[in-house]
């Protein structure tokens, strides 16, 4: 345990300092790998601890994107003041979709959570109420402002990002190791056995499902306000694969493992655009190697350890 918290010390430390040495395209795809470290640690809490097959989940990360895009540009309410809004809707449109489904299970659910997400990028397309810009998308999306400063340099994005990623981190375990994770790990581990122990499967199954929807509209609102211009484009089906290649690559479960396989999924390929023409090739065939090699993942989650109270017990 000491040596693990060694090493998240040291990979801190380097990360922190990252921008300092590294030029403002590499510091970019470290802003890029943060936001789908984000987006993949709330898709984690759905498919790796609940153990729900869902691959739409593009499609609240777009609901708060267009949510702050939209108040923004329309209304100018500041960017930071539309997080915590573009998180609720987000949710709300998650509870409202997963409220009808969530008893579904395995490839059913699956389907289901895909044509989701065409639904709400189709919808954005055809310019619903008037509302998304159609396929153009909106332009003119404010900087985030904190403390007086406006946040433009991709510098400054990285510590804007990477704190709001520790700060995910931090909150996920804590919920991973509370009383509601454990309840969660039961239901993937065995639904029918967690129901007959008085646990309600599919309340907790949507709860999980309305926690991931929110943060994933947050990480909306950053990316809005990162790129100052979103088309429907950059919500497709494609960004929700990519997503769930991250958990189960990484290791479905594991937080470290999710973050791993955000630099492996989205920064590896960058490495590789010198050789743009087999670059795809050789990153798909790593990744064969490592599913039938590893499929359980490159860090896989460690067995839950819980403490026996001998003394009592024999008291009693």
């Amino acid at each position: 345990m000491k040596k693990e918290k060694i090493i998240d010390f040291l990979v801190v430390i380097i990360l922190a300092s990252a921008p300092l040495f590294l030029n403002t395209y590499w510091v970019d795809v470290l802003n890029n790998i943060g936001i789908y470290a984000i987006l993949a640690l709330s898709l984690n809490f759905i498919l790796g601890h609940t153990g729900l097959f869902h691959m739409g989940h593009a499609a609240f990360y777009a609901i708060g994107a267009y949510t702050t895009a939209i108040l923004n540009t329309m209304y100018h309410v500041p960017i930071i003041w539309l997080m915590p809004v573009s998180g609720l809707l987000a949710g709300i449109f998650g509870y409202l979709v997963a409220r009808p489904i969530i008893h579904l299970r395995g490839d059913y659910l699956l389907i289901v959570t895909i044509g989701i997400v065409e639904i709400v990028r189709i919808a954005l397309i055809n310019n619903i109420f008037g509302l998304t810009g159609g396929s153009n998308g909106i332009f003119g999306i404010s900087r985030p402002k904190l403390l007086g400063i406006i946040i433009r340099r991709p510098q400054e994005f990285f510590y804007y990002i990477w704190i709001f990623l520790g700060i995910s981190v931090y909150l996920f375990h804590r919920l991973e190791n509370s009383r509601f994770g454990r309840a969660l790990n039961y239901i993937k581990e065995d639904d029918l056995a967690a129901e007959g122990s008085g646990v309600d499967s599919s309340g907790y199954k949507l709860k999980a499902f309305i926690i991931g929807a929110i943060w994933a509209g947050f990480v909306g609102n950053i990316y809005a306000s990162k790129m100052t211009i979103i088309s429907p484009e950059s919500f497709s089906f494609w960004e929700s694969v990519i997503l769930f290649v991250i958990v189960i690559l990484g290791g479905s479960g594991s937080m470290r493992g999710i973050i791993l396989g955000s630099f492996l999924i989205i920064g590896l390929p960058e490495l590789f655009r010198q050789f743009a023409s087999a670059r795809m090739l050789i990153f798909g065939a790593a990744m064969v190697v490592m599913m039938i090699f590893r499929p359980q993942g490159i860090i896989p989650p460690k067995p839950r350890k819980y403490a026996l109270d001998v003394l009592n017990w024999e008291k009693g």
